[in-house]
């Protein structure tokens, strides 16, 4: 078939209405587009049928994991040309022409199913989550979803992660490494938290262990920390071994929902970290997983947890407000691949429903640009190391985790998606917050200067 590439890119500047920003290469070895910008390679016609049956997001994104499409060049280059054509068209979509019937996109159908060969579409890679059924936020499908995210190999992540081992937003602060960055952050939530020694900290969604080692050989904390992932308990155990802490911190492979239960029992002698009430909680990327349908339950065990004048720091990610409830769920790649069933909630929906479960909201920090230096860091170290990467997963797993990486370090700097960290308070009877008349004096380093 002579020109694909020609053919591609003359569709495609008839449904958008202006010319393609990237130049395209064919599978047929054609090109066509405007020289010197990112190539978008189509490896296989098969991408069209995927395109052509999923239309969209979820099409392209199959396309992508399996191979069959990639990029030459600049990766977020290309995320950002393509990404904006998107986001240009997106506030007026709902008022405009269903798509089925507009003839735009009924010509550029009609031109791709020349291009796409033979049906059927291909079946969608090995990675993309299996279909799910029930309720959502149920016990059952929650622990699933957290492994299809998080049982993907400890060797990967320390890959991606670097040696710190955290899967959240850094703090940037003066340059430094991402471990640095990593280090302070965790600092940061343990000086907002007001951890002292001996302090019975609740680490909800602990990871691999991060947040509860530093609080522990740091502040002298005593920790507990929840974890739906076996793989991730694991590792943080044999952390915490070879740390000599195990003495003071207790990994559980443990659903946040059953945490008040045991909570509200008698202590065991021995424990490292003796049941609530806690003097502090860290919720750290985990939140998002919760769901709207779950976060008032969330909100009211994580009040009842904690003691009277304890805290809590709610590190999560948030949308942009929408009038639309679906828009909080997350785009269609990253539910398929990356976070089945996660979603964004806004800022201001967060805040209210702390407040109504009883909490008092006591500062507000916005980490918008440190996560997209956080995931462009991340995207450099899983590209130094893809062969091993590769080798550890699967090659439609690393490519998962490359796209998803680069398309949100864009979503953060284009303020798309934001994160915050929230410092909220359970008052006590007397209605004091036991907190600093001045405001962040948290910042302050052990040493006197502002951090």
């Amino acid at each position: 078939m002579a020109d694909a590439a020609s053919r591609l890119t003359a569709l495609a500047e008839e449904l958008l209405s202006e010319p393609l920003p990237v130049r395209i290469r064919a599978w047929d070895g054609s090109e066509s587009g405007p020289p010197g910008a990112p190539v978008l390679v189509i490896r296989h016609r098969r991408a069209l049928r995927r395109l052509l049956w999923k239309p969209g997001e979820l099409g392209l994104a199959r396309a992508w994991v399996a191979g069959e499409i990639d990029i030459e060049g600049d990766l977020y280059e290309a995320l950002g040309h393509l990404a904006g054509l998107l986001w240009d068209r997106g506030a007026d979509a709902k008022d405009s022409v269903h798509p089925v019937r507009d003839p735009k996109v009924r010509a550029f159908a009609r031109g791709l199913l020349d291009l796409a060969g033979p049906w059927p579409p291909p079946a969608p890679p090995a990675e993309e989550v299996r279909r799910r059924t029930g309720p959502l936020h149920t016990r059952r499908r929650d622990k699933e979803a957290i492994s299809h995210h998080y049982d993907v190999g400890n060797d990967f992540y320390a890959m991606v992660l670097g040696p710190s081992m955290v899967y959240s937003c850094a703090y940037w602060q003066d340059g430094g490494t991402l471990e640095e960055a990593q280090r302070d952050k965790l600092d940061l939530v343990c000086r907002k938290l007001g951890l002292r020694e001996g302090d019975r900290l609740l680490d909800v969604g602990c990871g691999w262990g991060s947040m509860a080692i530093h609080a522990a050989r740091a502040y002298g904390a005593r920790v507990t920390g929840v974890t739906l992932s076996r793989e991730q308990a694991a590792h943080a155990r044999k952390r915490i071994a070879e740390e000599g802490l195990t003495d003071r911190i207790e990994i559980r492979v443990q659903d946040y929902r059953d945490v008040l239960p045991q909570a509200l029992g008698s202590a065991r002698t021995g424990d490292a970290a003796p049941p609530g009430p806690y003097d502090a909680i860290s919720s750290i990327g985990m939140a998002e997983h919760v769901g709207s349908v779950r976060y008032r339950e969330y909100a009211d065990d994580l009040y009842a947890l904690l003691k009277p004048d304890g805290r809590l720091l709610n590190h999560q990610i948030a949308r942009r407000p929408e009038k639309d409830e679906d828009a909080y769920r997350i785009d269609a790649f990253i539910d398929a691949y990356v976070f089945p069933d996660g979603e964004l909630a806004p800022l201001g929906r967060t805040l209210a429903i702390l407040e109504e479960a009883g909490f008092e909201a006591r500062d507000v920090e916005t980490l918008r640009e440190h996560y997209a230096l956080t995931l462009r860091r991340w995207v450099a170290n899983l590209e130094r190391n893809w062969e091993r990467a590769v080798r550890a997963t699967s090659p439609g797993r690393a490519r998962v985790w490359r796209l998803y990486m680069a398309a949100s370090a864009l979503s953060f700097e284009h303020n798309k998606i934001g994160v915050n960290q929230i410092l909220a308070v359970r008052p006590p009877a007397d209605g004091g917050s036991r907190m600093p008349l001045r405001s962040r004096t948290w910042t302050e380093s052990a040493e006197g200067g502002e951090a």
